[in-house]
């Protein structure tokens, strides 16, 4: 299973928008240099691209980073990814899996507007397990 790097964005405060960025650092066991949720249990964050298609067919107009999401991927299929699954970024970069979905405690405003959000279901956290740089078009493998 491959796909590619669609989008990379962060931000520098927790409960904000996240921006996009070209190119970004993975430091092994913390994250994205730069973004607000790195050291944390979530240090990564990732959406497949269907996950936005499928939000922007309801008519909401979104773009990289509104769900605070680190990565959107394309080639890789929700259904698909697995807990303790790891992906190669760039050829360099390792990240595994470690946990989909999260609990939101308030409706967001992306809730609001299409009635429902994808990350409670379908989003995905990662950890860094190698480092190194990845950009936007990079190509993700599925290790093993």
């Amino acid at each position: 299973m491959s796909g590619r790097i669609v989008s990379i964005s962060v931000s520098g405060e927790r409960g904000t928008k996240k921006k996009p960025v070209q190119r970004a650092y993975f430091r092994k066991d913390y994250g994205i240099d730069g973004d607000a949720h790195a050291g944390t249990d979530r240090q990564v964050s990732f959406l497949t691209k269907g996950s936005i298609d499928r939000m922007r067919e309801k008519g909401v107009k979104i773009t990289p980073g509104d769900f605070a999401e680190n990565l959107v991927i394309e080639g890789l299929e929700f259904k698909e990814i697995k807990i303790k699954d790891r992906y190669v970024l760039n050829g360099e970069v390792l990240v595994e899996v470690s946990a989909i979905g999260k609990t939101c405690h308030s409706r967001c405003s992306i809730y609001r507007l299409a009635g429902e959000c994808v990350m409670p279901e379908e989003g995905v956290f990662a950890r860094v397990v190698k480092g190194g740089t990845a950009a936007v078009g990079n190509p993700v493998t599925k290790e093993g």
